[in-house]
């Protein structure tokens, strides 16, 4: 009898509000790798606490999504009370803040965040430095760059 040893593949979080990149994932790259779908930070959490992943894959805005992750009084000051402005911002920052939770609750996985960080460095340069690992990768990137990006951070 041979020992067969059997090697399954990398486990991809995929949080995001919509069906977009879990739809397109799937589409193209299910072959490589189990794709499972988070609608937003809490629910990641949840997936986090349950379940075993390999890689992150992260959207940044979240306009769709009924919970959001830091909604708090400071913020709220920071934009001096304007809560439209203040949801707004976090819409447009969701994933940075899912991240930042997760990392609070110890998930140490490496993360690929589907946003343009190019005219951005200092600010990836941040997250890195906060957050890492993480990469990233623009919202058009094709499955060629995405699976090449995953394939990397799972090592």
């Amino acid at each position: 009898m041979s020992d067969v040893l059997v090697q399954s593949v990398p486990r991809v979080l995929v949080v995001e509000d919509g069906y977009e990149y879990i739809t397109n994932l799937e589409r193209f790259l299910s072959q490589d790798f189990e794709l499972v779908r988070a609608g937003d930070g809490p629910e990641a959490l949840e997936r986090l606490a349950g379940e075993r992943f390999d890689v992150l894959f992260l959207d940044m805005r979240f306009d769709r999504a009924e919970r959001l992750l830091g909604e708090d009084p400071e913020l709220l000051r920071r934009f001096a009370g304007d809560a439209v402005r203040a949801r707004r911002f976090l819409e447009d920052n969701q994933g940075t803040y899912i991240l930042a939770a997760l990392r609070s609750q110890g998930c140490r996985l490496p993360a690929l965040m589907s946003y343009d960080f190019d005219g951005e460095p200092r600010r990836f340069q941040n997250l890195v430095r906060l957050h890492g690992p993480v990469a990233y990768l623009s919202d058009t990137a094709g499955p060629a760059e995405i699976r090449a990006a995953l394939v990397k951070l799972c090592g």
